[in-house]
């Protein structure tokens, strides 16, 4: 009861802050406008998960890119019907993956994963997914903290994952880790991709010990600590005033991942469940029982301010149905239960293949 009077208060500070913020302005769907403005029946992100035997795209065991943290299986993972299911839009179908058609599209380009350990299952999974079709083609790993890309060379398409906690900046400073809620220096490695995917919101609910930064700044003002969500609100407004001085629609794709739930509440699916532990199912039907996360309020208003073209990959809802769909125990780093990450392949697939089917 304490945590849903927690939410409800966020939720309200939220809102307020916007109302009086934004005055006229009102939340708005941004996957349902984009729709409407391309004069599209299709939604690609409302739908529900159908079993298919023919899932999952690839095998982990063959993919050289998967941290032992998302291999599921590897780490004892005993059931696996968690592994086949299929998004299936109501008014459409979502085209299969096909990784040698991926390439030959965008042979010569770069692609940039830019977010945190969920931009890495993403990333991980979508080279997974091309390795798959081409499993002889040449590949160069490089990893490191900050950068790491996977390049098939036989087509010089180049996946990179740049890590970044919060998107805006964290700087060690005099007065200790502070996180600048209006600045993105780290930015200028973003530029020149031809495709860039951004993701933000997992780090910003960390709180205590487990926060990385002391103070947060904003113009010369150090806090020690503000509301997350109206944090997240304007460091995701200085993200969107980056993409509008630095990307140039002609030559790069913008796409940001909606936000990616966690299950450690198993009331929100109307379970008597603590967590995600010994869950084996998808929730059925198209709506999740709690509702959209406030994050993704917050998502939404920033991107029906952005004046250059970012395409919304919303997938929080389905991503909430798939309370099957994380490593619990079985992840090879986690202590307890992971219920924030996701099982490889799994979910994070689909997420690929819905930016397949966008671009």
């Amino acid at each position: 009861m304490g945590v849903q009077c927690q939410i409800i208060s966020l939720f309200m500070v939220l809102l307020c802050w916007f109302l009086k913020e934004a005055k006229t302005q009102t939340f708005y769907n941004a996957s349902s406008e984009r729709d409407s403005k391309q004069g599209s029946r299709c939604n690609l992100f409302h739908g529900s998960w159908v079993y298919d035997a023919s899932y999952p795209l690839y095998n982990p065991s063959s993919c050289p890119f998967i941290d032992a943290k998302f291999d599921c299986q590897k780490s004892g993972r005993p059931d696996k019907l968690y592994l086949k299911y299929r998004w299936k839009p109501y008014a459409c179908n979502i085209p299969r993956f096909n990784g040698l058609v991926f390439l030959e599209r965008w042979r010569g380009k770069k692609i940039m994963f830019v977010g945190d350990s969920l931009s890495l299952n993403q990333w991980e999974s979508l080279t997974c997914m091309i390795h798959a079709s081409v499993p002889k083609t040449r590949t160069t790993l490089v990893r490191t903290e900050a950068l790491s890309s996977v390049t098939f060379e036989d087509y010089r398409v180049t996946i990179l994952l740049y890590h970044t906690l919060f998107l805006v900046d964290v700087v060690r400073e005099n007065v200790g880790v502070v996180l600048k809620l209006d600045s993105i220096i780290g930015g200028k490695t973003w530029r020149g991709m031809d495709v860039l995917i951004f993701n933000s919101w997992h780090w910003w609910t960390h709180q205590e010990k487990s926060q990385p930064w002391n103070y947060m700044q904003e113009g010369n003002k150090l806090y020690k600590d503000m509301n997350r969500l109206i944090a997240f609100y304007k460091g995701m407004t200085t993200w969107a005033r980056w993409v509008n001085r630095n990307v140039n629609p002609a030559k790069t794709k913008v796409f940001f991942l909606g936000i990616s739930p966690t299950h450690y509440e198993g009331k929100d699916w109307n379970s008597p469940s603590k967590d995600c532990k010994g869950e084996k199912l998808p929730v059925f039907g198209s709506k999740y029982p709690a509702g959209l996360p406030p994050a993704a309020l917050v998502v939404n208003k920033v991107l029906s301010r952005i004046k250059k073209p970012v395409y919304l990959l919303d997938v929080t809802t389905l991503s909430q149905l798939r309370k099957d769909a994380h490593p619990s125990l079985y992840s090879s780093k986690h202590k307890g239960k992971d219920c924030s990450h996701w099982c490889l392949p799994g979910l994070p697939d689909t997420w690929n293949q819905l930016l397949y089917a966008a671009l």
